[in-house]
């Protein structure tokens, strides 16, 4: 069975979903929400959770939360674990409440945090359960705007600070950014994920990648982790070519040479594993079409199906390349 890639840092963002086994309920009544939302508080507490926004639905819920202590993976266990626990307890049945495993979005927060809360509390108003975000009591939204009370375990200061000089004043601006839009026209933050997991600009991303992921080996069981891996840059698969043949970057990189077989076998590894499409690798290789690097790709792969040799050194420098 797949596994989530989990990524976890002091710091770090999340928006989590989980939802019920089978698309079922997981909450019946207002009492199972309100002692969900007293797991939340002793989550809080327990785990140094800081949790900017929530949304109760039916057969699921979402949270919006950050880490300080980089224990996303066992905080979220124990929350859905004790609510399961609390719910098989009172129905007296046992088994799985919620659908496999929990599903978290890393999230830069700088850039994303105004539009995802606002996704989140507007849920409701999209699954049509009410007209207007302020009429559902299981969400934040209303300890934001307030009409109710915030609980202690409820932060609200970072997200209101985004929309005024003072509290009064970021009510009433959040206010009308969550409210002022036609629900239809909200687009799901979602669409922008990068691997199914990161929701940020190219910068977040990247220092990710770098950071959490270039080191990491493959594994069959996290099909994210593949997405995600850094590739490597047309200038690394050089580099170990040019090793490999013991000739210089000029003789690999340059046009017109007849016979070049390292040049070709550069843009045959570049072509499969960097990610640059034909154009942009006929421009680092000397300015040529993406018609000559797609007719060199075809003389390797002619000679992979023809000479054992050819194979066995074209995958002794992927190795290399795709250790770096």
């Amino acid at each position: 069975m797949a596994r989530p890639l989990r990524i976890e840092y002091p710091g770090a963002f999340y928006h989590v979903m989980s939802r019920g086994n089978r698309q079922e309920d997981i909450f019946k009544n207002d009492y199972d929400r309100e002692k969900f939302l007293d797991y939340l508080a002793i989550l809080s507490e327990r785990f140094s959770i800081k949790i900017h926004t929530y949304s109760l639905m039916t057969n699921h819920y979402h949270l919006l939360i950050e880490t300080p202590e980089a224990n996303l993976s066992s905080a979220i266990k124990w929350l859905n674990g004790s609510y399961a626990n609390y719910v098989n307890t009172k129905l007296k049945k046992s088994g799985h409440l919620f659908q496999g495993r929990f599903k978290s979005i890393i999230v830069e927060a700088d850039e994303y945090l105004k539009h995802l809360s606002r996704y989140i509390h507007l849920n409701p108003v999209r699954t049509k359960m009410v007209q207007t975000p302020s009429d559902y009591q299981w969400c934040s939204y209303r300890a934001f705007i307030g009409k109710d009370k915030a609980p202690k375990w409820l932060e609200t200061t970072l997200l209101l600070s985004c929309f005024g000089k003072n509290k009064k004043e970021g009510k009433k601006n959040y206010q009308k950014f969550v409210e002022d839009i036609d629900v239809k026209a909200v687009e799901n933050p979602h669409k922008n994920l990068i691997g199914g997991l990161i929701l940020g600009e190219p910068d977040f991303v990247n220092w990710i990648k770098k950071t959490f992921l270039s080191s990491r080996k493959k594994d069959k069981e996290i099909p994210q982790l593949k997405k995600l891996m850094p590739r490597p840059t047309p200038e690394a698969v050089v580099s170990e070519v040019c090793k490999e043949f013991a000739i210089d970057k000029e003789v690999l990189i340059k046009k017109g040479m007849k016979k070049n077989k390292a040049r070709d076998m550069a843009i045959y590894l570049s072509r499969n594993h960097s990610g640059i499409t034909c154009k942009e690798l006929g421009m680092y290789f000397g300015n040529v079409s993406g018609t000559t690097i797609t007719m060199a790709y075809n003389r390797v792969e002619k000679e992979i199906a023809q000479n054992k040799r050819v194979k066995g050194k074209l995958n002794k420098i992927k190795k290399r390349i795709l250790s770096i």
